[in-house]
């Protein structure tokens, strides 16, 4: 038996489920998911290892309490179960809610199971057959597992396992120095862990401005984790309680690690629901080929969010959700053409960015000029004892326009949407610098690198 759908939304990730609960409002709507309600970022991604990021954090702060004159007796512990258990609670509450906004919805019917397409357009889930007149993919990514002789022989981690991580890793090995590999190699050598980065690239973090690089790169040194750039993992074996880990590169050495994690980059979720009967072919990496308002090459299917590739963030797999909506069910002119994106690397110093780097401005032939304050120069930064970092302004020297900001330091995810504001709404560059700013905050470091009343006059 065929059951008829109006859509059909497969993937409860971050673009997946505000979908489907819009969508149920236009006709019967069914919504495939063959894991767990809120997909990467909700359950193995933004919000758990936020949470325990935070832990990482508070545990760092009490050790470095010295430096603002307060002494903690004793050694600071921590217990990774109660962490563990602490961020579960989290999620489970989070996720509590998006089930329950699923049940609510009269036309929208939950179905669980993985959902893979056969002949006729027609979606398979367990022994039920499904048809539907529009198709939304959201299936997301996964950890992508780089060719190194030996993994399949010994057990690793990814960045999904390592969060149920019960025992500290006495030498924690991460192969990859992405944003995923950062935040873990800093969040598990802050719980107590020795801690060892391989990045096959020249430095971390590659597709940042290499300056944030730098900061990023002496803060893991200062605390102690070892960074091996232009070094890639060629071999790993068995050697009974630990692993041995063979690099070559600038840094050619054999690591004995008690734990290794793979952190090399994500791979769609494209291989295994049968597009061919689509008749969707797919794109470089297995991405699904989009236009501007995410329709596939295939009549009435559309893909958002990990899945379509380019930037993958939560904030970018809400708005395909809403461009998707507005223009299927609205009749909106709804685009992601220009939008502005910014995004955030939790380290500490903490990352973010929106537009172009100095390079890329510059290449795009820009005649540029470039606004930057350091926080050691910011009085709050002082205050708070975080001076590593800078804020950085390129911007069009011709017409005044912003072309982007790049921010390692304190708060910089929080500091980094007046740029965002600013890009969006087009205002001039030198508007940053002319608005007065509350004294002493993080921000007078926005006006000052804008060249604003709040430069120090030493600077």
């Amino acid at each position: 038996m065929v059951e008829r759908f109006d859509s059909v939304v497969i993937g409860g990730g971050m673009s997946g489920l505000p979908l489907a609960l819009r969508a149920a409002r236009h006709g019967r709507t069914a919504f495939v998911e063959r894991e767990l309600l809120g997909g990467t970022c909700l359950n193995r991604g933004c919000i758990p290892t936020k949470t325990m990021i935070a832990s990482a954090k508070r545990a760092f702060d009490a050790r470095a309490a010295g430096n603002l004159g307060v002494q903690i007796r004793g050694d600071v512990h921590v217990s990774l179960p109660d962490v563990v258990d602490r961020k579960d609670a989290i999620v489970d509450q989070i996720r509590a809610g998006s089930y329950k906004a699923v049940g609510r919805s009269g036309d929208l019917e939950l179905i669980e199971g993985h959902g893979r397409f056969a002949r006729g357009r027609r979606l398979q889930v367990g022994d039920r057959t499904i048809e539907a007149d529009r198709v939304f993919l959201n299936t997301g990514t996964r950890d992508a597992i780089p060719p190194i002789e030996g993994l399949a022989g010994v057990d690793y981690l990814t960045s999904r396992t390592i969060l149920d991580l019960r025992e500290l890793p006495e030498h924690l090995v991460v192969v990859g120095g992405g944003y995923v590999g950062c935040e873990f190699a800093q969040m598990f050598a802050r719980f107590g862990a020795r801690v060892t980065i391989v990045q096959r690239g020249a430095r971390l973090l590659p597709s940042e401005d290499p300056g944030i690089s730098e900061v990023v790169e002496q803060a893991f040194r200062d605390e102690g984790i070892d960074v091996l750039t232009r070094t890639a993992c060629v071999g790993v074996a068995d050697a009974g309680s630990a692993l041995r880990v063979i690099c070559q590169g600038a840094e050619t050495a054999e690591l004995t690690a008690t734990h290794l994690l793979i952190a090399a980059g994500r791979a769609p979720n494209s291989d295994d629901l049968g597009l061919e009967h689509l008749d969707l072919a797919l794109g470089e990496g297995g991405f699904v080929a989009v236009d501007d308002n995410l329709h596939a090459e295939a009549d009435d299917v559309w893909a958002l969010g990990d899945l379509r590739g380019g930037l993958m963030f939560t904030h970018t797999a809400r708005d395909d959700a809403d461009v998707v909506y507005g223009s299927v069910f609205k009749d909106q002119e709804r685009t992601v053409a220009g939008r502005v994106v910014p995004h955030a690397v939790f380290v500490d110093p903490e990352v973010a960015a929106v537009g172009m780097t100095e390079a890329e401005a510059r290449a795009a032939g820009h005649p540029v000029a470039v606004g930057r304050q350091e926080f050691a120069g910011v009085a709050k930064a002082r205050a708070i004892g975080a001076t590593a970092g800078f804020i950085q302004f390129v911007a069009d020297a011709d017409t005044d326009r912003l072309l982007g900001c790049h921010i390692v330091g304190p708060e910089a995810g929080n500091l980094i949407h007046e740029a965002v504001i600013a890009m969006t709404a087009d205002v001039p560059y030198s508007a940053i610098g002319r608005a007065i700013h509350v004294h002493p905050t993080l921000a007078e470091g926005v006006n000052a690198a804008a060249g604003g009343v709040h430069r120090p006059s030493q600077s």
